[in-house]
């Protein structure tokens, strides 16, 4: 055999491998070698947080390990850590998976691959008892001169911004928690926030704050939460997407979710992880 046919061959040899190796993503190579599923999340109730020995509970919590098992993975490793680890942590490889609030934005989908949208998540306000303002959407907050605060790197920023709200009238803080604390110190007329983290604060605060109607607020607004995987998985995502296809919106899981609030509207209809990429 001559040298250029040798490395030529050589060449072909190598190429298929990392062919093979692409297509077989880092998370079948994983499974393959009986390693678990790492579920990465933060302590972000009620979407994902973590139960005696770090169990992963919440809506999106519960939703994920379903779908593995159903699709016949049982070996899940549970890693909590803080929202700002989250993507960050998946992209170095100490999650294989991760859950939660997980809005599908355009700017996520340049660094990770969604799978698609598990559930609708509405946005509502947080103001003092009695709504002293009488605000209930981005555009009341804009018009009278307000200073709303919400989570930092929350898509609600950007939302308040297309709706003419002023950066400078924007307070961004760590989380539910401290938007909470700045709604109840007066230091912001009306906290941002999705619905379901907001009236989980809510029950702790008791009658210091009041949530508007999520109805309220334009419907371009909500958020579509789906799961996010490293980029090389997509060959994982896609059998995630056709298990999880035959799940959503089952009796089943509607009734595994009804304890954290997930109802029928948060279904998220027809949207698709394609076009919130592109659109949100």
């Amino acid at each position: 055999m001559t040298r250029r046919l040798i490395l030529g061959s050589l060449s072909f040899a190598i190429a298929s491998a990392c062919v093979t190796q692409a297509f077989a993503g880092g998370l079948m190579d994983r499974i393959s070698t009986g390693k678990s599923i790492r579920i990465g999340f933060a302590s972000e109730p009620p979407y994902g947080f973590p139960g005696e020995n770090n169990e992963p509970l919440g809506i999106v919590n519960t939703y994920v390990v379903e779908v593995l098992r159903r699709m016949g993975y049982k070996n899940i490793e549970p890693v909590v850590t803080d929202w700002g680890g989250l993507i960050p942590g998946l992209q170095a490889g100490r999650f294989d998976v991760i859950t939660g609030g997980l809005a599908i934005l355009q700017a996520r989908c340049a660094n990770i691959t969604f799978s698609e949208p598990m559930m609708k998540s509405p946005v509502a306000l947080l103001v003092k008892p009695g709504n002293p303002e009488k605000i209930s959407s981005f555009e009341d907050i804009a018009g009278k001169g307000l200073t709303m605060v919400t989570g930092a790197g929350y898509s609600m920023i950007g939302y308040a911004k297309k709706e003419g709200v002023p950066e400078t009238n924007i307070m961004q803080v760590p989380g539910p928690t401290e938007i909470v604390a700045a709604v109840v110190a007066e230091r912001a007329s009306a906290g941002v926030a999705d619905y379901l983290s907001l009236r989980e604060i809510a029950k702790k605060v008791g009658d210091k704050i009041e949530i508007t109607d999520p109805d309220a607020m334009p419907e371009w607004t909500a958020n579509y939460v789906g799961v996010g995987f490293n980029n090389d998985d997509k060959d994982f995502v896609a059998k995630f997407n056709a298990a999880q296809k035959l799940y959503l919106g089952t009796p089943a899981m509607m009734d595994a979710l009804a304890t954290y609030g997930y109802d029928e509207k948060m279904l998220p209809g027809d949207k698709s992880s394609e076009w919130l990429c592109s659109n949100r």
